[in-house]
């Protein structure tokens, strides 16, 4: 596959899986043509034209020829300077790598990560939180990530790789994506009735099985395994963490079970606070479920997979 190839791969099944649906996401899409269309000659230039066909901010080719062709990819959650010399010392040993393709942003992607939090606006107005409520409450903790990423060195391993001259992309919310979408059908095929059958549900997935021997497993951190779930909402995507005065609203809209990723001490406080159960299933196990739905697609199209940096690879049919 192209190097383009892939990524496109990529963006196409994110938006196949994002929670909003792809209708949504395609409207976003002509909204973005419009505003572009609407930009005196002078603001265009400085307009970044990949959001014309790619809705997610923090999803990125940060360096190489899009033509390029792939035969073998260096993947893993966090790809940052370190993992770029391995790749470069991969091909010295005789096993050359054509791309790597970093989970997490880096580059632009990073410093563009607030984009995709609009995302959770419509999850929350899904589960019941007005959409007036959810742009309330979103609002400020966007422009606080905004402002937290701003003093970050995001080029350091994008420079690396321009320097040893390999191909660099970051896919977050696409795979992201594909982790929310199948754990929320899998909640609401199964409907498990306690929190011990949710964890029950998690580990018997590849993923969260090897994670549970790096110790870093499922875990329950609001609740215990007896408690009822009540209505269950999987919230692994839209760049980072969100409100944490959402709880208040998810309670009132009848959530009563959040299955996350990762969860900050305040954050982790509200939810008890609205009596929400909590359970984390895992930061790694998470990003590496996501990634390898859409891997195993490009797998199956020639491309040798190097897993690393914490992806827990595992094939699915």
């Amino acid at each position: 596959m192209k190097l383009k190839e892939i990524f496109e791969l990529c963006i196409q099944k994110g938006m196949d899986n994002d929670p909003r649906g792809r209708e949504k996401v395609e409207k976003i899409l002509v909204k973005e043509k419009e505003k572009y269309n609407e930009l005196k000659e002078e603001d265009k230039k400085e307009f970044d034209q990949d959001r014309l066909a790619n809705p997610y901010s923090d999803s990125r080719i940060l360096f190489g020829d899009q033509d390029q062709e792939v035969r073998r990819a260096l993947v893993g959650i966090d790809m940052e300077t370190g993992e770029i010399m391995l790749a470069d010392r991969l091909g010295e040993k005789g096993k050359p790598v054509d791309l790597v393709i970093s989970h997490h942003p880096e580059g632009k992607a990073l410093a563009a990560l607030h984009g995709v939090m609009h995302l959770q606006e419509d999850v929350l107005a899904d589960y019941g939180v007005p959409i007036n409520v959810a742009e309330g409450l979103m609002a400020s903790r966007i422009s606080e990530v905004k402002r937290n990423l701003m003093p970050l060195n995001h080029n350091r391993a994008v420079d690396a790789a321009r320097l040893l001259e390999i191909p660099l992309m970051s896919v977050h919310t696409p795979a992201d994506n594909h982790v929310a979408t199948f754990l929320q059908r899998l909640m609401d095929d199964e409907q498990p009735e306690t929190l011990g059958e949710v964890v029950k549900l998690l580990k018997a997935l590849p993923e969260y099985k090897e994670a549970v021997k790096h110790n870093a497993g499922p875990v329950i951190v609001v609740g215990s395994k007896s408690r009822r779930t009540g209505k269950v909402l999987v919230d692994m995507t839209g760049g980072t963490s969100g409100s944490q005065d959402a709880y208040a609203k998810l309670a009132q809209a009848g959530v009563g079970t959040l299955i996350t990723m990762h969860m900050g001490e305040k954050h982790r406080k509200e939810a008890e606070k609205n009596h929400i159960n909590v359970i984390i299933a895992g930061h790694m196990a998470s990003d590496s479920l996501g990634m390898n739905l859409m891997l195993d697609e490009i797998e199956s199209r020639g491309v040798e997979i190097v897993p690393v940096a914490g992806l827990l690879r595992h094939r699915r049919k």
